[in-house]
C-alpha cells in the first residue's frame, strides 16, 4: 500500500514537471514570434522612412517570404501590415513593449484594434496575462467595458484594508459585472438568481474576474443561538481572503451595508484563518444611486463593495469621462502581476 502511495505521489510530481516544462516551452516559442513580428516591423518602418511605399511592395515581400518558407503561416500581406502597426503602436513606450511578448499575436491584436488609449491597452494586456484570457474572452471583456467598470467601483477599501491590499481589492470589485450567460428574464427573484448562478458556476467565476474559488451558496453562520445564511461565499486566491456576496434584485438600501458588516464581522471572529486577510463583502444590486452608495460606506469599518448586474449585455455606457487621472490609473495598474 505504501509502495502505490510513493508511486502515486512520485507521478503527481512528475506530471506536475511536465505541464510546467510544456507551459515554459509555450511560452518561450511565443516570445520569439512576438519578437520577430516586433523586428518585422521595426524593420519596414526604418525601410519606410522618407520613402513612398504603396501595398505593392508589402504584397511582393508577401509573396516572396511565403515562397521562402512554405507551411509558415503569419506572413501575408494584412499581418505585415499589423507589424509594422504592432511596432509604431508600441515601440516609444518602455513599460508596454516588454508587457506585449507575455501574450500571444491574436490577443495583441483584439486589444491594438479595440483600444485607443495606452493606460486601456496596459489593463488588458496585464489581465489577458494574469488570468490567461482566451481570444473571445479578451473580445468580450473589452466589449463589456470591464476597464471602465473596474475603475469606477464603489468602495470604501482605502479606508478599511492595509494599504498593500488595497490596490489588489480594488482591482477584484467591478462597478458592473454581466450574467448574460444567465437564462433568466429580467424579472426574477433572488433564490432565482442565485440558482441560476450556481448552475454556471464557472462561467460566474470567470465573469467576476478569475481569481476567485467557489466555497458555498447560503452559507451558514451562528451567532448566540441564531443561525444566519449569507448569499454566497467565495474566496480570493491572491488577496487570500474569504468574500462573502450579497445578491438583490432591487435597488441598493443603505441597511445593506449594516447587515454585510455584521456578516464580516463574525466571519473575521469565527471563520477566518489566522493567516489569511479580512474577510471583504460585495452587495450586487441590480441597480444602485451612486451617492446613497457613497454615504452608505462613508462610516463602514468592514471592506465593502457595492456593484450592480446586467443579465443582458446593453449598448456601452460612455464611462471614460469618469476615469480617475491618468497617474491614479496607472499606479493601480502597476499591482496588475
Amino acid at each position: 500500500m505504501e509502495d502505490i502511495e510513493t508511486y502515486s505521489t512520485l507521478l503527481g510530481e512528475i506530471k506536475q514537471r511536465i505541464r510546467s516544462a510544456q507551459y515554459e516551452a509555450l511560452r518561450a516559442v511565443n516570445h520569439e514570434l512576438i519578437a520577430l513580428y516586433w523586428d518585422i516591423g521595426k524593420i519596414i518602418v526604418s525601410r519606410q522612412e522618407g520613402k513612398t511605399w504603396g501595398k505593392g511592395i508589402v504584397e511582393q515581400l508577401a509573396r516572396d517570404l511565403q515562397i521562402e518558407f512554405p507551411g509558415v503561416a503569419g506572413f501575408s500581406a494584412r499581418n505585415i501590415w499589423r507589424m509594422r502597426d504592432f511596432y509604431l503602436a508600441y515601440h516609444a513606450h518602455e513599460k508596454l513593449s516588454p508587457l506585449v511578448t507575455e501574450i500571444g499575436w491574436t490577443h495583441n491584436q483584439v486589444i491594438l484594434s479595440k483600444c485607443k488609449n495606452d493606460l486601456e491597452r496596459e489593463f488588458y494586456i496585464r489581465m489577458t496575462r494574469k488570468y490567461g484570457w482566451t481570444k473571445n474572452v479578451l473580445i468580450h471583456q473589452i466589449e463589456n467595458q470591464s476597464y471602465e467598470k473596474t475603475l469606477l467601483n464603489q468602495t470604501n477599501f482605502a479606508k478599511t484594508l492595509p494599504e498593500h491590499l488595497q490596490n489588489q481589492a480594488k482591482l477584484a470589485v467591478r462597478d458592473e459585472y454581466t450574467f448574460d450567460f444567465l437564462e433568466l428574464g429580467e424579472e426574477h427573484s433572488e433564490r432565482e438568481l442565485e440558482r441560476a448562478l450556481l448552475g454556471k458556476v464557472d462561467t460566474f467565476l470567470r465573469q467576476m474576474g478569475g481569481m476567485f474559488a467557489f466555497v458555498g451558496s447560503q452559507y451558514r453562520v451562528e451567532v448566540g443561538d441564531r443561525e444566519f445564511f449569507i448569499d454566497l461565499m467565495l474566496y480570493h486566491r491572491r488577496l487570500r481572503c474569504l468574500i462573502a456576496i450579497e445578491l438583490k434584485v432591487g435597488q441598493f438600501q443603505p441597511e445593506y451595508v449594516g447587515k454585510m458588516q455584521f456578516y464580516l464581522a463574525v466571519l473575521n471572529d469565527h471563520v477566518r484563518l489566522e493567516d489569511e486577510n479580512p474577510s471583504i463583502g460585495i452587495i450586487l444590486c441590480k441597480s444602485k444611486d451612486k451617492t446613497i452608495v457613497e454615504y452608505a460606506l462613508n462610516n463602514s469599518d468592514k471592506p465593502i463593495g457595492v456593484s450592480t448586474y446586467r443579465i443582458v449585455s446593453t449598448l456601452p455606457q460612455e464611462l471614460q469621462g469618469e476615469l480617475p487621472a491618468p497617474e491614479q490609473i496607472a499606479r493601480l495598474l502597476e499591482e496588475v502581476e
